[in-house]
């Protein structure tokens, strides 16, 4: 039986060790605002001075890039007087519209396919998608150049059934760059798609059939209309990655004599001695302000998404949309996406990589069948190449992790200063990859720090690009774990950073995992960002790609390319399956 006596000590307890809690309360404030501050320090140190030093480049008239010139617009009215600009601006934008069109047409009819219907064979879109992830840009735009250039199979078999001497299919043309793009961004559309409409409440579709509304009137009048949101903010998205590519521009758009913003910088930086570093600067100022403008519109398409919510409680259940007999027809439209997206490419890959030079296929060139470019490819230097790739990759995917991992659980704590750490992780999403490119190399042409031409600018200017995407998956994850659990440890006097290591951690992990694989994925393919900051003894593969087709060694960069592909295919079947247990995982614990 308690007595007033006990009562009065464990008031005398409570009140002795009052001021101890509160030192101690101080002392974990005293923590995460350090922490904060380091955290802003080194934001501000990785993201500002590229930024700067652009707009100074553009700025500055006259400079070779060290610290001549004078200030003054004359880079901005060269460049806009010009015009070549008018004319560049216009397929630029051209050509990210229709590519981004043709993606999204694309990515929505097969994420319809396989999220809303009971059609069979929905494995091969998947299938499709995850090697996508794992095979560098550079080689699908050149399976495709072979595919449909003069000499492939499709001008060939044409050239050979109708007698003429011309081509069914000019790849080198404005069509050709937005058919090849926007094959390239359909994969992700299909899964960005797909997780929209894998959760859209099938009722109201049910409803509209009930009334007598057929297939075509169901998804017209309800499916696209719930899913309009998305379907605009995807476009805008993709939009904004066609205006930054340089991939298809240059491998497509160059030889064709097609010039976008991207093909134009890079011109200035490496067609001309001494490089045009102020007129590069001042496209890409403008090139900024245009992603800016992009990248606004895209967050006010997201922020309204919440007005066509159609998920209202635990009575939720997703259910196929029966096609009956129609289900065959859209297995087909599955069928034909994995040829055209896959099975075609790797096949002209395997094709060129078993010849000494390339040649349409006859009976003739299977004579010449050999192996002879992987032995190349093997006993050349490009198992160095493998290894920077991995080492820039796998540094970047680290890095980044951590430090948004820190970031995204002050942000999510409101931390002080958290708002200035999202802001500061956000900038680098109004950065394509080749004017991040122009700005670092600035940064490490005016700073006496021996990086330049070395493996770490490569992997300094990687980390930068990828911290909105590792801020994404930390942030994520962060929001699915409530604070009462770091409440708990702190009543029995754990620090803040004990907590974060303790508890945060592991249970964020497989978002951290999730977003360290996707950045190591994308760091192994990317071209735009390194192809201005390697140097001899730093290339990446997708550089050393993109220099084998310059050099017309086909061949050879078939051979190197479907075995690099092979690796990052296996690497990229771990982060989709890792990707489905955190996504079960995630499902259970709600």
């Amino acid at each position: 039986m308690t007595t007033s006596a006990d009562l009065a000590h464990v008031r005398d307890v409570a009140a002795a060790d009052r001021p101890a809690a509160a030192r101690w309360a101080w002392l974990a404030a005293r923590q995460r605002t350090w922490l904060s501050a380091l955290l802003i320090v080194i934001f501000s140190a990785l993201v500002l001075p590229p930024f700067v030093l652009l707009v100074q480049g553009s700025l500055t008239v006259g400079s070779t890039g060290v610290s001549d010139g004078q200030w003054g617009f004359g880079n901005f009215e060269a460049v806009l007087r010009s015009r070549h600009f008018v004319e560049t601006s216009v397929n630029s934008l051209v050509f990210a519209a229709a590519s981004a069109l043709l993606a999204l047409v694309i990515g929505w009819v097969t994420a319809w396919i396989v999220e809303r219907t009971n059609t069979p064979l929905k494995p091969l879109a998947y299938l499709t998608a995850i090697i996508s992830l794992g095979t560098p840009y550079i080689l699908y735009v050149t399976a495709w150049l072979l595919f449909f250039g003069k000499a492939g199979p499709v001008n060939h078999l044409y050239r050979t059934l109708t007698g003429a001497s011309d081509v069914l299919i000019n790849i080198y043309s404005m069509p050709g760059m937005v058919m090849v793009e926007g094959f390239l961004w359909s994969p992700l559309a299909f899964l960005l798609v797909g997780a929209t409409l894998r959760n859209a409440n099938p009722e109201l579709e049910e409803a509209a059939r009930v009334h007598g509304a057929g297939v075509w009137d169901t998804i017209r009048r309800v499916t696209m209309r719930l899913s309009l949101p998305s379907i605009m903010a995807l476009s805008m998205l993709v939009f904004i990655r066609a205006i930054e590519a340089f991939e298809v521009p240059a491998l497509v758009g160059l030889p064709g004599r097609i010039s976008v913003l991207t093909t134009d910088i890079y011109s200035n930086m490496v067609a001309r001695a001494p490089p045009d570093i102020g007129g590069a600067s001042a496209l890409s100022v403008l090139m900024l302000a245009l992603v800016l403008v992009l990248l606004y519109a895209y967050g006010r398409l997201s922020r309204n998404a919440e007005k066509f919510a159609t998920i209202t409680g635990k009575g939720f259940r997703p259910r196929p949309f029966d096609l009956g007999r129609l289900r065959y027809v859209a297995a087909t439209v599955l069928v034909l996406y994995f040829v055209l997206l896959l099975v075609v490419p790797m096949l002209m890959l395997v094709w060129v990589s078993l010849l000494p030079f390339f040649q349409p296929v006859t009976a003739a060139a299977f004579k010449l069948i050999s192996l002879n470019n992987y032995r190349t490819v093997l006993e050349s230097g490009h198992v160095e190449l493998m290894l920077n790739t991995f080492i820039v990759a796998i540094a970047t995917a680290t890095i980044a992790v951590l430090l948004t991992f820190l970031a995204a659980w002050l942000a999510v704590r409101r931390a002080p200063g958290a708002w200035l750490i999202e802001r500061l992780t956000t900038i680098p999403l109004v950065f394509p990859g080749l004017i991040l490119g122009i700005a670092v190399m600035q940064l490490f042409l005016r700073i006496p720090l021996p990086l330049y031409g070395t493996l770490g600018i490569l992997i300094w200017a990687f980390v930068i690009n990828y911290l909105p995407y590792g801020m994404r998956y930390s942030s994520s994850g962060m929001l699915q774990i409530h604070r009462e659990l770091e409440e708990a440890a702190a009543i029995c006097g754990a620090s803040p950073l004990t907590r974060l290591r303790r508890i945060v951690a592991p249970l964020l992990a497989p978002a951290l995992m999730a977003g360290w694989l996707f950045i190591f994925l994308i760091a192994t393919r990317v071209l735009s960002l390194a192809i201005l900051l390697a140097g001899p003894r730093s290339q990446t593969m997708a550089v050393a790609m993109f220099d084998l087709w310059g050099n017309g060694q086909g061949t050879e960069l078939a051979a190197l390319g479907l075995m690099w592909s092979m690796l990052m295919a296996l690497i990229a079947v771990v982060f989709y399956v890792l990707a489905r247990r955190s996504a079960a995982g995630a499902l259970g614990r709600a």
